[in-house]
């Protein structure tokens, strides 16, 4: 099973949650751009690797995180 997630990047407010939380490690925050409220968000990296066992929608304080699972 696969996943991918998909971030309400104007929603996120950078609090970093879904990164630690997340047992792959494959979320970080943006290193070069921030959302209009001028926060970095969180972006999935290393794309494929993704479970979708949504840890990191389930942390979300702001439900700014949506996973599929992709088979």
């Amino acid at each position: 099973m696969r996943g991918a997630i998909v971030v309400d990047t104007e929603r996120c407010k950078g609090c970093n949650l879904c990164a630690v939380a997340c047992p792959l490690k494959i979320i970080r925050l943006t290193q070069k751009s921030v959302n209009k409220k001028g926060y970095p968000y969180a972006e999935q990296v290393g794309a494929g690797m993704c479970t979708g066992c949504t840890t990191c929608a389930i942390v979300c304080p702001d439900g700014c995180i949506t996973v599929y699972r992709v088979r």
